[in-house]
């Protein structure tokens, strides 16, 4: 998306509306209600308004929810609060919302699919949302990014929060583009973060924990690619690299040395070794992900996660995804005391949780299952449901077919309901698929709800409908592409 285009020209008018708005109730001494999701990329978002309100003056609360439901309607209608914001949420629900809250004072800064049209939105109600300028939510920018460009518009001192929205968009999986870049908006704000000497990008090898684990770890952690026999085997990456050696140097003394501390030569060589190693699996796909962009956040401190662009968005994901939202927001926010502690300690404890069920999909057969168009994981009460959607986007990028989506569900036992998240490929969007309408389409029939991106999507399902839900979900994949594909035949001009 060029800085230049008329969408993003509108884009940026939507965003300046909201922050007059934020301003305008700021300046009547109104009480904030901020509402955002628990991924990453929402505790981002919830960071930088926060952050941004704090600077303004504003009185506010921060929550984070998983989705926006009738519960959370009717706290809203009790509290009656002066004004709501929604932060990565809101845009998939605007048909609960128009129906129950048309009349409250509220703003949406959101990236995911709209569901509805527009017919609710009155004189206090904004909606920012770059679908509704035609710019790519799912890839070109995320809730945290919408939420950066409305702070950025409400004082331009907060440029210096455009690093944590490049946080919240690879949180998201938005390095799409060549090299796992952050392309159209998104490389607006990189742009804005490297100015503000908060950021700088380079093109180096790609391992999780690179500027703070020891490399047999940081390869061992690696998930993306996931590579066989490797990814959460440190043994079997201590046997792999020691055959490396005296071409590595892994150790300095008795200290390993980390991904950051090894010479361009030395990379080279373990690179080679490791494209040679996936190609010998059969994984030849896989090579050019091992080399992408690196986003390093310079006033960080060495050697901490939140030093790496996506160190610091595991380290959120975890702090929302094991019921610990406010210590991430506190990170986004600067808290770098005891809010940095504890969240070390959850993000411990979300590796074990998710090798525990990475390892369990791989292990036992009767987890995963191959349908016509689609694969599916039954985590059940096995699979905790707030890591299933983390365990849907490792599984999707490394599956036998990975032109199948994934389909993957844990149990909410106490609300007798089945949390369903999607996921699928650029390749496969590409076809025609769009998650997203799928999982509306097919949770409505069996009174739940869905949506989200074309590429991530998530849903809401009651327990005993699953099995129905999962084969009318395999059933709209398969005519979705087959569609597509037809069209694509009978309009060769499609393809140019």
């Amino acid at each position: 998306m060029s800085p230049a285009s008329e969408n993003f020209e509108a884009f940026l008018k939507r965003a300046s509306e909201a922050a007059d708005f934020i301003r305008e109730k700021a300046g009547k001494g109104c009480f904030f209600n901020v509402i955002s999701h628990y991924d990453a990329d929402g505790l981002a978002a919830a960071g930088i308004i926060g952050k941004a309100l704090f600077r303004l003056g504003a009185k506010f609360r921060i929550r984070i929810k998983h989705w926006v439901d009738e519960k959370l309607v009717k706290e809203i209608l009790d509290e009656k609060p002066e004004l709501t914001i929604f932060t990565d949420l809101g845009s998939g629900y605007l048909d609960l919302i128009a129906e129950n809250l048309a009349d409250h004072p509220m703003a949406i800064l959101d990236h995911h699919q709209i569901v509805q049209g527009e017919k609710h939105v009155e004189a206090e109600f904004i909606h920012v949302n770059p679908h509704l300028f035609g710019i790519d939510g799912s890839r070109d920018i995320s809730g945290s990014g919408v939420a950066y460009l409305v702070a950025k518009a409400l004082d331009e001192a907060n440029v210096d929060l455009a690093a944590v929205a490049v946080v919240g968009a690879l949180g998201d999986l938005q390095d799409k583009y060549e090299k796992r870049r952050l392309g159209g908006v998104n490389e607006v704000i990189v742009e804005d973060a490297v100015k503000s000497g908060c950021l700088k990008v380079e093109t180096d090898l790609v391992f999780f924990g690179r500027e703070t684990r020891p490399i047999y770890k940081a390869l061992a952690s690696t998930t993306n690619p996931f590579i066989p026999d490797l990814s959460g085997n440190e043994s079997n990456c201590v046997a792999f690299l020691t055959k490396l050696e005296p071409a590595i140097k892994l150790k300095e003394g008795e200290k390993w040395r980390a991904l950051r501390d090894l010479t361009e030569e030395e990379k080279r060589t373990l690179f080679n070794a490791l494209a040679d190693f996936l190609v010998s699996k059969g994984l030849h796909y896989k090579v050019s992900s091992l080399r992408g962009h690196v986003y390093t956040l310079v006033k960080e401190e060495n050697w901490t996660p939140l030093r790496d662009g996506r160190e610091f968005a595991v380290l959120l994901n975890a702090t929302g995804r094991l019921d610990k939202p406010s210590l991430g927001v506190a990170l986004c926010m600067g808290d770098r005391g005891i809010a940095f502690e504890e969240a070390l300690k959850v993000l411990e404890d979300y590796r074990r949780s998710l090798s525990t069920y990475l390892s369990l999909a791989y292990e036992k057969p009767e987890t995963v299952e191959e349908k016509t168009n689609i694969y599916v994981v039954h985590g059940e009460n096995r699979i905790n449901e707030n890591v299933i959607g983390a365990v849907a986007s490792i599984l999707s990028m490394n599956m036998p077919n990975p032109e199948k989506p994934i389909i993957a569900y844990a149990f909410v036992a106490e609300e007798n309901v089945a949390k369903i998240s999607a996921r699928t490929i650029d390749e496969v969007v590409m076809k025609g698929l769009n998650l997203g309408e799928i999982m509306q389409t097919a949770s409505e029939k069996f009174g739940g709800r869905g949506g989200g991106h074309d590429i991530a999507a998530g849903a809401q399902v009651p327990i005993e409908n699953v099995e129905e839900f999962l084969t009318l979900v395999d059933k709209l994949v398969g005519e979705q592409l087959r569609k597509n594909d037809a069209g694509s035949k009978n309009n060769p001009s499609i393809l140019g």
